[in-house]
């Protein structure tokens, strides 16, 4: 590891004088504090309300900003689009640490006394730092997020999924982090207005319609498995992925194979990060448009494209905008009965 900046020289036992919470000045411990949640991941605990949280991916920023939280958090990081919309104000009060992964230097130089994470991939020692790690060598809590439960990372696939995520793991990941931060009653708020909408949009089913989600990569595209986000988007609507036999979260297939399975409809990635070839909408079409391989298929000759940010694709609490989303998409394209 690298030698930290001297002003994060702090020992574990001293952390909560090197920059904690407000709740912490004097001695003082915020009412209901300390607070410990379990998770599939382990127990999280935090000896008082935070005040400096740091989020590393876009997926809990989100979630933070909308229970209220934009005058509490240290820095964000971990972007693929533009903020939610509806919480640019927010999201411009708070200083972002990194478009990408951040170095662990810059995570403790903002002086968090909470970080969180979308992706088990930023909570190791590959990533960010292990949450382990945060916790013993710095005595800084680390919440991942739930929606990660049962999943093993794998080489360059994202991961693999032992179980089915659901729409209640994404509720889950509101409901604690609205807990460890005393937002209860906005977290039940947001977990009631994600339920109706969710309620509302998966009216529309309709059976039948083969569908592809592809999330990124013009050379060896990733292509969404069977259970996270887009499982949740596929179930709700009624739709067949063709690629609902893999397990891993988005496994990078051949066009040969992509050409072959044909469906009637493309869900494609409209990204604004640079970390990987055809991450726009536009690049994606383009290419499938020109491609002597894909250029056949059924969904590019009727242009049959519905576009979602890479942050509906990934689960979160924009799953439900994606569900929306896709509905919409059906109908416009005369998918729908």
């Amino acid at each position: 590891m690298r030698p930290l900046l001297p002003l994060l020289a702090c020992t574990t036992l001293a952390l909560t004088a090197c920059g904690s919470s407000a709740g912490s000045v004097g001695g003082d411990v915020a009412a209901g504090y300390p607070v410990t949640i379990e998770t599939c991941h382990g127990d999280v605990t935090v000896a008082d309300r935070p005040e400096r949280i740091a989020s590393l991916n876009q997926g809990t920023t989100e979630i933070l900003l909308s229970l209220g939280l934009a005058d509490r958090m240290a820095g964000t990081a971990g972007w693929t689009d533009p903020i939610l919309s509806g919480l640019e104000s927010a999201n411009a009060e708070v200083e972002r640490l990194a478009d990408t992964k951040p170095s662990l230097e810059v995570v403790l130089d903002a002086e968090p006394d909470l970080v969180t994470a979308s992706f088990t991939g930023t909570l190791t020692d590959g990533g960010v730092a292990s949450a382990e790690q945060l916790e013993v060598d710095y005595g800084l809590p680390a919440y991942l997020s739930a929606a990660e439960c049962g999943k093993v990372e794998e080489g360059n696939t994202d991961g693999a999924r032992v179980g089915t995520l659901q729409i209640d793991d994404i509720y889950t990941e509101v409901r604690q982090l609205a807990e460890l931060t005393d937002t209860v009653a906005e977290g039940e708020a947001l977990v009631a207005e994600l339920t109706d909408r969710m309620a509302d949009a998966s009216q529309q089913v309709t059976p039948g319609i083969s569908v592809m989600y592809w999330f990124a990569n013009s050379e060896s595209p990733y292509m969404a498995g069977c259970c996270g986000g887009p499982g949740i988007v596929s179930r709700a609507l009624g739709l067949e992925n063709v690629f609902v036999e893999q397990t891993a979260e988005w496994p990078q297939i051949n066009w040969e194979v992509v050409a072959a399975a044909d469906p009637d409809l493309l869900v494609i990635g409209d990204l604004t990060r640079k970390s990987q070839t055809a991450e726009t909408a536009a690049a994606k079409i383009a290419f499938l448009e020109s491609n002597p391989v894909t250029r056949q298929m059924t969904a590019v000759r009727e242009k049959r494209y519905i576009t979602l940010a890479g942050a509906e694709l990934n689960p979160s609490i924009r799953t439900v905008d994606a569900v929306e989303k896709v509905a919409a998409g059906l109908r416009e394209l005369g998918l729908t009965d």
